[in-house]
């Protein structure tokens, strides 16, 4: 086990950034600790990474109390969303900064350098100043620079969030390939479920300073352990009352169901078991097509379909169409 964090929390004046939180990380995982702000995701990275001291519970790196341990003292690589390159500095000389600290032999030093500029896909770009790069580039500097000193695990708190949309995907599909090359434990904080969901190995969801699940992405989309977690992650949609529509489901009368949009069978004919609505609004995606439904008591439902099966239908607005679920999901009432 790379880390394990045991019972932490940590509170800052009357905020509980943290309560009682353990984890544990495998050694060459990539782990995303996704949650909305204020759910305590960035404290828990910064006591990890030693630049915040926990009121109660402990961190162990690679089987080592390092609860106490110091930043340097825990090999451990930090990189923030805003880049914190030094502005006078060649890239080359970014990356080479943490080793020449280390008084590492220079000609290492140059290799490493070079090895990493590689990497990072910067090749011929190393005299060239920050301000010269983009943003993307920028924090792929970043991230050489944490590696240039082999930590044993890389933390990164919000790594793209200070970029675009478009280079935040391409950063994430290059994050992703970094990784699998040199297999270092990685673990990074987001508020962007797509980026935890396409990147990462295993998702911490994190609320109110506590984890809510930890899963594969499929697991946490398939299976979510609770309505927060069906809520945050992907779109989804919310029957009240749901037996007076769907009479054959076995739950209270007074139940809301929760299903994703492209659980909804739908048809043009009435049948036993389908409830009646009408299409708001229908239009395709390209590859894909999608409607807004109305049901009898004005409760609205999104609904997804594959493109073909959606032209087939022919919805459009003000048509009679009657659905039923297919896959649902019922959570115990918060009393």
């Amino acid at each position: 086990m790379s880390i394990l964090v045991q019972d932490i929390s940590k509170r800052f004046g009357d905020f509980q950034a943290v309560d009682r939180v353990s984890l544990e990380v495998e050694s060459d995982s990539l782990v995303a600790l996704l949650g909305p702000s204020g759910s305590g995701k960035s404290t828990l990275l910064r006591i990890m990474a030693g630049l915040e001291t926990p009121d109660s519970g402990q961190v162990w790196i690679e089987n080592e109390n390092a609860t106490h341990r110091s930043v340097q003292q825990r090999q451990i690589g930090f990189v923030f969303q805003h880049y914190a390159l030094f502005k006078h500095l060649t890239i080359r000389q970014n990356i080479a900064f943490g080793l020449n600290i280390r008084k590492v032999p220079k000609p290492q030093v140059k290799q490493k350098v070079e090895e990493l500029l590689e990497l990072i896909q910067l090749k011929g770009l190393g005299d060239r100043y920050p301000s010269q790069l983009s943003g993307g580039q920028r924090q792929r500097v970043a991230l050489a620079r944490s590696l240039a000193a082999q930590p044993k695990t890389l933390l990164l708190d919000e790594p793209f969030g200070a970029l675009d949309a478009k280079v935040r995907k391409e950063l994430r599909t290059w994050l992703r390939n970094l990784h699998d090359q040199v297999h270092v434990t990685t673990i990074f904080v987001t508020h962007d479920q797509e980026e935890a969901m396409e990147v990462a190995d295993r998702v911490v969801i994190m609320n109110n300073g506590k984890v809510e699940q930890i899963g594969t992405p499929s697991e946490i989309y398939d299976s979510p352990a609770s309505e927060f977690v069906m809520r945050f992650i992907g779109e989804t949609n919310i029957i009240s009352s749901a037996r007076r529509h769907f009479p054959d489901l076995e739950i209270a009368d007074h139940h809301q169901i929760f299903l994703r949009p492209h659980d909804l069978l739908i048809q043009s004919e009435p049948e036993a078991n389908f409830a009646p609505a009408r299409v708001s609004y229908a239009y395709n995606l390209g590859w894909e097509g999608q409607a807004e439904l109305v049901l009898k008591d004005n409760q609205k439902l999104i609904v997804k379909l594959e493109r073909e099966r959606f032209d087939s239908l022919g919805l459009h607005a003000q048509k009679e169409v009657y659905i039923k679920p297919l896959k649902t999901k019922v959570f115990a009432e918060v009393a």
